[in-house]
């Protein structure tokens, strides 16, 4: 089932003039203005379209602009500034990163941008929350599905409000008059509220309607992450009474949700977008996506496809195409993102990432469809190569055709990819449906919750207490080796095959020549690997906790672990990166698991020397603090301090 937002837009402008939602104001501005429009809201079609609009604002917004990449992937040990600085400030953690955040152009994201939109529908939830449970009906898409999506909407943005910003203030009816007094709610508060509206919602939802509307293992799925959250290191300080019975409920939720979703056999059926609403975005794995069309009267935009793709027309023979996507080259790989993969025998990168182009812009020495651009992504301690930019200096296959431009990330000279930079794009949200090819508008649903996550989550539970003496490390495995046995190459399996969403290129509007496209379909496998042709299996399952793999073994080093806690743990996070690289979960991640200094400094060279403790938060907006009052009166300088996050 494909949940049409087409009328959004009315449903967000009904909201808007009765003042609850405010769309162009802070969330604290609200005002009753007509009593007419509120009435709309007292009809089961009233409430319907309510629940509609909820979900885009709540689950789609944040794709349409800059705000999903810089609150989720910045800033971490995944990846940095790719060569646009537009939103710099957030990934390198200078003194720009405050509560007012200096914009650099129109694309910087503002320290208040987050922090809005979830009050805005977390107002919305409010509403939906409050009409249908007012309303006289025995309509069971009112009384159970609308109220239960209520409850769930408002439970996902206060979880994603406590992750990033601690304590915050809890708003749980809807506004009739001006308020501005508001305090924020200890964390622990917060968590209580979520954990009791997700349980609402997992009471009131149908088990159906997966991935386009929120199902019961939805909710269980995001249960089972509050209670991980709830009980994770950054709350240590008050979650003692809690953990145990949270990790618990968190593995019983895990084990529901995965017995409906299995996984889909081969990781790169995620990435093999051929066109809008495609069988591929209906994969028994995927348990919930936010919702875009090709319908081109519908309101919302997925910007994602253009955000992790590097620069390749402006290389030799290179020319910007509908299947390169637009290069915004905002993010860039680290090298733990290399190096975190056994990149012989995991599939995941190879079909995460784009390491050739196809020619597109040829000549009389080169023509279309010649190989035009190598990313060889080898492993530490691969000698073979003496620089890592070579133009027309390296041939390939047996016809000895040179190819224009080829850049290696482990070489003799000491560069980097990060210097120019230069980088294969990570290629999980490419979308060639597009109209054009500088449309940034596009189409594909955008993932937020899949089986390989909830598996994670269950071992990180396992392992959360396995530490505290009630479970073993060794059961944790049983969680984490189906997700690594479904990165292994299967027997037969070409492993220099490649595909990503630019096959969808066929069902865009557009009038294109295939002979001008830069999707070629194979990557640099082997000239990176540097072994013979194989179709023999692969194996990555964990069979011994003290024997690491030698990339996990690599960082557990790095960052000085010892303990079998710490080491698991550590494992565990490489993991969640290997699977989930680039699915706006990193920064979260590492911040619940006090982890994200320790990685940033490792990892991350932009923001090494910047990053401190106290950014495992965010700085409270300005604009919120200046709007707040206590007994009737602006907040003082001090009071405002005093309500800040430490740190800002």
């Amino acid at each position: 089932m494909k949940i049409c937002i087409k009328n959004i837009k009315l449903s967000l402008f009904l909201v808007c003039i009765s003042g609850l939602l405010s769309c162009e104001k802070d969330f604290l501005d609200e005002t009753l203005e007509t009593q007419p429009d509120l009435e709309y809201y007292e009809t089961e079609e009233g409430i319907l379209s309510l629940a509609i609009g909820t979900y885009y604002r709540v689950l789609a917004f944040p794709f349409s602009s800059e705000l999903e990449y810089v609150s989720t992937n910045y800033g971490t040990d995944e990846f940095l500034v790719g060569g646009d600085d537009s939103n710099g400030v957030w990934n390198n953690y200078d003194s720009g990163l405050q509560s007012i955040v200096p914009s650099l152009n129109s694309n910087t994201v503002s320290a208040a941008e987050q922090w809005d939109y979830l009050y805005v529908g977390i107002n919305s939830a409010n509403q939906l929350i409050k009409y249908a449970t007012e309303i006289e009906s025995t309509n069971d898409a009112i009384k159970k599905r609308a109220l239960g999506e209520g409850y769930f909407f408002r439970a996902f943005s206060y979880l994603r409000l406590v992750r990033q910003f601690g304590a915050v203030p809890l708003k749980l009816t809807v506004s009739t008059t001006v308020e501005n007094e508001f305090t924020r709610a200890p964390e622990e508060e917060v968590y209580a509220q979520i954990i009791s509206d997700f349980n609402e919602a997992y009471n009131l939802l149908p088990n159906e309607g997966s991935p386009a509307r929120v199902s019961k293992d939805a909710v269980a799925h995001y249960l089972a992450k509050a209670y991980l959250s709830r009980a994770s290191e950054i709350n240590d300080e008050w979650n003692g009474a809690s953990k145990q019975s949270d990790l618990e409920q968190a593995v019983s939720l895990v084990d529901e949700v995965i017995a409906n979703h299995p996984l889909a056999p081969n990781y790169g059926d995620l990435w093999n977008y051929t066109e809008p609403d495609g069988e591929n975005e209906f994969l028994s794995e995927i348990i919930l996506s936010a919702q875009f069309t090709a319908d081109r009267g519908a309101e919302g935009r997925n910007f994602s496809h253009v955000i992790y793709t590097a620069k390749y027309d402006d290389l030799p023979y290179m020319v910007r195409d509908l299947t390169g996507m637009r290069p915004y080259t905002r993010l860039a790989p680290t090298y733990f993102t290399y190096e975190n993969y056994d990149l012989e025998k995991d599939s995941r990168f190879w079909k995460s990432f784009r390491t050739k182009h196809r020619l597109n812009n040829g000549s009389d020495q080169f023509v279309n469809g010649d190989l035009g651009v190598m990313f060889i992504i080898n492993e530490p301690g691969d000698n073979r190569f003496e620089k890592t930019k070579y133009l027309e200096e390296i041939t390939y296959d047996e016809t000895g055709k040179v190819i224009p431009s080829v850049y290696v990330a482990q070489a003799g000279d000491g560069r980097s990819l990060l210097d120019e930079p230069r980088f294969p794009s990570l290629t999980k949200h490419y979308d060639a449906a597009r109209t054009a090819i500088n449309d940034n508008r596009g189409v594909r649903d955008a993932i937020l919750a899949r089986s390989a996550e909830t598996y994670l989550i269950g071992a990180e539970a396992l392992i959360k207490l396995a530490d505290m003496g009630i479970r073993s490390f060794d059961e944790a495995l049983a969680y984490i080796n189906p997700v690594r046995e479904r990165a292994s190459y299967k027997a037969g399996e070409e492993r220099d095959y490649y595909t990503d969403g630019a096959a969808a290129w066929p069902s865009s509007p557009l009038d294109w020549d295939p002979n001008n496209n830069s999707l070629i379909m194979e990557n640099s496998y082997y000239e990176s690997v540097n072994i013979s042709a194989t179709q023999e299996p692969t194996n990555l399952q964990i069979t011994d906790i003290d024997n690491m793999p030698e990339e996990d073994e690599r960082v557990i080093s790095k960052l000085g672990y010892s303990s079998t806690y710490d080491r698991m743990l550590c494992f565990l996070l490489n993991e969640r990166s290997r699977e989930l690289c680039g699915e706006f979960h990193r920064w979260e991640t590492l911040s619940r698991t006090e982890t994200l200094v320790d990685r940033v400094k490792a990892y991350n060279p932009d923001a090494a020397s910047y990053i401190q403790d106290y950014h495992k938060l965010r700085p409270i907006p300005q604009s919120f603090l200046d709007a707040v009052y206590s007994s009737g009166k602006p907040l003082t300088s001090e009071q405002k301090q005093e309500m800040q996050n430490p740190g800002y």
